[in-house]
């Protein structure tokens, strides 16, 4: 019987892992900066100057700018839109949307990659909880990364989490992926799976761990732009991303904030230094 060979996976060593993590700084950084700013009345296109000048002024370059043709240094996606929402002046948002930000930065040649889903304005109970689950859900996605487990583990955590939460939809036709340098690298990661099954996990690994959980069914559908991939019912998603790395000590979350330092510290991960 012969078996699928494993992708080949970019190891990193520690310095190479801390360069990663100046990257992830910087769209630590920038995410931040557009948390503070996003408010009724923007566009996305005005969020999307906001990240490129927050990304070119740290000396990093916008990864998403030019990739494929992708016009924009953020991925902007509102309410139904799941991911790869392209930045535009026509889309201006309003009081009770939210938005998914994608946000990738190259540092000296390295990559960092993460993602929040913010409320404009008033939140909705019920996107709260959506949010919630779906930051749950990555979180739980990558306490999974440890040496000796299994990529399997990584999507049966994301995928059990939400199950148990009751109608979310959880998005299976993307997932995360392997991170260096390039943004997307082997492995692909599912945001399901079966445990103990799939890909070994071994130091220096680095991989981007993104859930998108949905309000309603898990099917979502292209737009004819090529890019922005909606939910298939019009109900609203929510997308979370962090780039970790894989150590001997635990998962040290490359793109960490301010804002995740007690939740870093509750789960016993690395310190990523902030």
């Amino acid at each position: 019987m012969f078996r699928k060979a494993e992708p080949a996976v970019q190891l990193k060593t520690a310095a190479e892992i801390a360069k990663m993590r100046e990257a992830g700084k910087v769209v630590a950084r920038t995410l931040d900066r557009l948390r503070a700013a996003v408010e009724p009345g923007m566009s996305t296109l005005d969020l999307d100057g906001i990240a490129e000048r927050s990304i070119r002024e740290a000396g990093a370059v916008p990864s998403f700018k030019g990739y494929y043709g992708f016009t924009g240094s953020i991925c902007a996606s509102v309410n139904e839109e799941v991911v790869h929402g392209i930045p535009r002046a026509s889309k201006v948002l309003r009081d009770g949307d939210i938005i998914s930000i994608d946000c990738g930065a190259i540092l000296d040649g390295w990559h960092g990659d993460s993602a929040v889903t913010l409320a404009v304005g008033e939140l909705r109970t019920q996107d709260a909880r959506l949010m919630e689950v779906c930051e749950e859900a990555m979180w739980r996605g990558i306490a999974e990364l440890r040496p000796g487990n299994r990529l399997g583990d990584i999507g049966a955590a994301i995928d059990g989490y939400m199950r148990a939460q009751g109608h979310f939809g959880n998005v299976q036709e993307y997932g995360g992926h392997g991170i260096g340098t390039e943004m997307h690298m082997d492995p692909h990661v599912l945001n399901y799976g079966k445990r103990g099954k799939g890909q070994q996990l071994v130091e220096g690994m680095c991989l981007a761990i993104e859930p998108m959980a949905n309000a309603g069914g898990r099917h979502v559908m292209e737009l004819d732009d090529g890019w922005t991939v909606v939910t298939r019912d019009g109900e609203r998603s929510s997308h979370f991303e962090h780039s970790v790395a894989i150590t001997a000590d635990g998962p040290l979350v490359l793109t960490a904030r301010t804002e995740n330092r007690e939740r870093i510290a509750a789960l016993g991960f690395p310190d990523p230094g902030f």
